[in-house]
């Protein structure tokens, strides 16, 4: 593969990551970002970033703001230097996923709660029934899943960071 056809497959995903992002209820430009650091080995500072994605730094600013509250990326520092940098976040997907678990329990909650009304019609009632059990199943599954996750997690040590100094003794 030539570097040109590496550069195109990249802007894809990171146009296509920008996509799926829209389709999440973000900005395009925060999946674009998230795409993009997700490819970049090291941290990237706000210009460097509107830079590559050809937008504005108000916009990266912004966007970048909203990715580190969901934990998605996280803003770093370099010694010597006042700029910010962003890099994604460690173990990002399980916050996102814990996140969606989240989201699905309160909606689970309201499922419940509108079973509860007096309902004069059954076919609301069985779909609620039904839309309640699927849910429950769901979540029984991804609290399983988030169960390992965070086991692996607690287990599995961050890879080292290149420019952190070796500890003295």
């Amino acid at each position: 593969m030539t570097i040109a056809t590496n550069r195109q497959d990249q802007t894809r995903f990171i146009e296509r990551s920008g996509l799926i992002a829209e389709r999440e209820g973000l900005p395009r430009i925060a999946g674009r970002i998230f795409g993009l650091l997700l490819l970049t080995p090291t941290e990237l500072s706000l210009d460097e970033i509107a830079t590559r994605l050809s937008v504005s730094r108000a916009s990266v600013s912004t966007d970048s703001r909203r990715l580190i509250d969901a934990g998605i990326i996280e803003r770093v520092g370099r010694p010597g230097d006042r700029k910010d940098y962003y890099q994604i976040a460690p173990k990002h997907y399980l916050r996102s996923l814990e996140q969606r678990f989240s989201n699905l329990q309160e909606f689970l909650g309201l499922l419940e709660e509108a079973r509860h009304f007096e309902h004069t019609d059954p076919v609301v009632d069985e779909r609620l029934s039904e839309c309640s059990r699927a849910f429950n199943d769901i979540l029984g599954q991804l609290r399983n899943t988030l169960a390992c996750w965070r086991q692996q997690a607690a287990t599995t040590r961050a890879p080292a960071d290149p420019a952190a100094k070796a500890p003295t003794t």
